[in-house]
């Protein structure tokens, strides 16, 4: 079957009333759902689903009672377990019964739904969990209509014909509308007057069905509201003198470290630091899935990031946005990100990496992390921003370093950035900005693929009030910071080959046979051939990875787990604790590169997190998984490397990300083959 007939296929299936009432919800100015109380959703979710049942002659509702009809199943994954639930009660209960009881398990059916849109090519999913319509427009000729415009708009043409136009709507219209009238985004969905807000309410008490769900939904929403004042738990307070008598710390493992306070303290705890303002920390697999689905609506970055971005000159840079701005601003640049614009540059990567290795000699010792970091901007420089930068790389990282340590860490004084060898650092980032403009004339990019900095000059030529030239001197020397991150974790990776025997002669061998042929094709290095060496990254990633956390503001006071969380309150997220738990990942300490098979398959949910978690997770992360299995095979197929010293005790230093300590060094030991291609 081709790509075109199963879209039409997909077309042709009729959707369900769940799958219109979340697609009425979809804002796609944002990237996500319009935000909804979660009880609000919740009952109106269920209501959705019990209207369905009754649409399939399954159930029957009246203002007093919920009868059940029929037991067949109906298929659908999201209905069947509630019609099972609802068969098994000996008792005859109403709908507000029903929908107090089943409104739990609304998630599990959200989920479910959205599956569905983006199996049926309606919805796309995108890195950090935004949303958006499928590419192209999509058949909407469904039950009576014969129009061609995407689904959205089809639901949004009925209702709007019933609610402007008088027209008569039908049952499952009436339904929707209640729902949507229930959860108060209606007004933001239309433009509502006098006139169409009593035909709104003319609407709503036209069907029996939708009155009396409507109804159960609105009195089940108004006792959580009530409830609000109830009592939490208050949160833990762990004393410094404690935090500092841990090994993690002297080691510095900051996951290890905060899934042993999540054993002692529990899943919020508060680390009360000499001189610095609250600070709640969040870990466990219960904080891990509530940060990235519900995150965005409580939480945001700007507050810690505004100094942070003075420094730059800028004001809005992507990692201080949040909710419409930040979404456009990710599907702008995803593109550059993507790992196809990487597969789509092999040649350059293998070209300029080989270039780099060109000027390792054997008998000589280089520090570890800078070499790992100049290895990978070897390559991302050219790739992402059409400029070679080596000659200042170091200079543009210590300088990020800083302004990160005194601005956002706050762990040295704001002077330390003002001293003559941070100025002299700074000015590099100007440098920067006038190579990137020499190599973008449109002579010069004439014919050129592609590439990041395209993307955001673009970005700014047509909208300088979202992407303003004062923001030009960050966002253009961000491709190259890139390197900071991926070249740390290539450091650990590189050390954990080089003291696992048994592992190195396994990935040399993947990467002799992969380049015995030549540079290996996109084909090559995705399959089987590097399975050991793939899954030998991903054991890193869960064991060392370099954003062990993010930090928040809570913007909307909330209870999770709880514990009140008050706004205005900054909340440390530790992401990565869960790759420490011995209930998640058994044994953790243990390098074990089979936790990634099945049936095992220990990564899969939001417990193995290196890359962070909801709406600010890293875009590039499939990108960087795939250039470090490259420099991790190309390392292990030209070289002969050695940990120094030989008797060399592994530290971590944490800040401002996690990288092997200064002291660690890798030692040229030999050449294996020179460097052709």
């Amino acid at each position: 079957m081709t790509r075109v007939e199963t879209e039409v296929e997909a077309n042709a299936t009729p959707l369900s009333l769940l799958d219109e009432f979340v697609l009425t919800l979809l804002n796609e100015e944002s990237g996500y759902f319009r935000q909804v109380p979660g009880w609000t959703l919740n009952c109106t979710v269920v209501g959705a689903a019990l209207a369905e049942l009754s649409f399939l002659y399954r159930i029957d509702t009246d203002m007093e009672s919920l009868i059940l009809l029929d037991t067949k199943v109906t298929g659908d994954p999201c209905l069947d377990p509630i019609l099972a639930e609802i068969a098994q009660e000996p008792g005859q209960y109403n709908a507000q019964y029903w929908i107090e009881r089943l409104a739990p398990k609304a998630e599990s059916i959200i989920d479910r739904t959205l599956d569905r849109l983006v199996d049926l090519r309606i919805l796309q999913h995108h890195e950090g969990d935004f949303w958006s319509l499928a590419r192209g427009a999509w058949m909407s000729g469904f039950h009576t209509s014969t129009e061609v415009g995407t689904a959205v708009e089809f639901v949004k043409t009925r209702i709007s014909k019933a609610i402007f136009y008088n027209e008569i709507p039908s049952p499952r219209d009436v339904v929707i509308v209640c729902l949507i009238d229930t959860c108060d985004v209606l007004r933001y969905i239309f433009e509502l007057d006098e006139e169409s807000e009593q035909r709104v309410e003319q609407i709503l008490k036209m069907d029996l069905i939708g009155r009396s769900i409507a109804t159960a939904v609105s009195e089940n929403i108004a006792s959580p509201l009530l409830r609000r004042s109830t009592l939490t738990k208050p949160i833990p307070v762990v004393k410094m003198r404690k935090l500092l008598r841990s090994k993690h710390v002297r080691s510095g493992n900051l996951p290890a470290l905060f899934a042993e306070l999540h054993e002692k303290h529990g899943s919020v705890f508060e680390v009360r630091i000499p001189f610095q303002e609250r600070s709640i920390f969040l870990a466990g697999p219960e904080m891990n899935h509530w940060v990235h689905r519900n995150g965005r609506m409580y939480l945001r970055a700007r507050d810690y990031f505004t100094d942070f971005e003075k420094v730059y000159g800028g004001a809005g840079l992507l990692p201080a946005l949040d909710g419409a701005d930040h979404f456009r601003y990710r599907k702008s640049i995803q593109p550059a990100y993507s790992r196809t614009r990487l597969e789509e540059s092999l040649e350059v990567v293998y070209r300029y990496a080989r270039k780099e290795m060109s000027a390792w000699n054997v008998g000589e010792t280089l520090p570890a992390v800078t070499m790992c970091r100049n290895f990978v901007n070897a390559q991302t420089s050219p790739l992402l921003a059409s400029i070679e930068s080596q000659d200042i790389i170091e200079d543009l990282q210590k300088f990020k370093e800083r302004a990160l340590q005194t601005h956002v860490a706050k762990s040295l004084p704001k002077f330390m950035l003002k001293t003559p060898g941070m100025r002299r650092r700074g000015k590099t980032i100007d440098e920067v900005v006038d190579r990137v403009q020499k190599v973008h004339t449109p002579a010069q990019r004439a014919g050129c693929p592609r590439e990041l900095v395209d993307d955001l000059l673009s970005m700014h030529t047509s909208d300088k009030q979202f992407l303003p030239e004062s923001n030009l001197r960050f966002v253009l020397s961000t491709p190259l910071l890139a390197s900071m991150y991926v070249g740390d974790e290539l450091s650990f990776i590189v050390y954990a080959m080089l003291t696992r025997p048994e592992f190195y002669e396994q990935i040399r061998a993947e990467a002799d046979a992969l380049f015995a042929d030549g540079d290996p094709d996109v084909e090559a290095l995705t399959g089987p051939g590097n399975d050991i060496s793939r899954r030998f990254i991903m054991e890193c990633l869960r064991m060392w990875p370099t954003l062990s956390m993010s930090v928040r503001n809570v913007m909307n006071a909330c209870v999770v787990e709880g514990f009140e969380l008050e706004e205005g309150v900054r909340v440390f997220i530790a992401t990565t604790a869960t790759h420490y738990m011995d209930d998640v990942f058994p044994d953790p300490f243990t390098f074990d590169i089979d936790r990634y098979k099945a049936p095992r398959k220990e990564h899969l949910g939001s417990t193995y997190a290196p890359y962070g978690l909801g709406t600010h997770t890293c875009m590039g992360w499939r990108m960087a998984e795939l250039q470090m299995l490259i420099d991790l095979l190309m390392i292990a197929h030209y070289f002969e490397l050695e940990v120094a010293p030989k008797k060399y005790k592994f530290k971590i230093s944490p800040f401002a990300s996690m990288s092997p300590n200064k002291k660690l060094k890798f030692h040229i030991a030999g050449k294996r083959r020179e460097l052709i291609g």
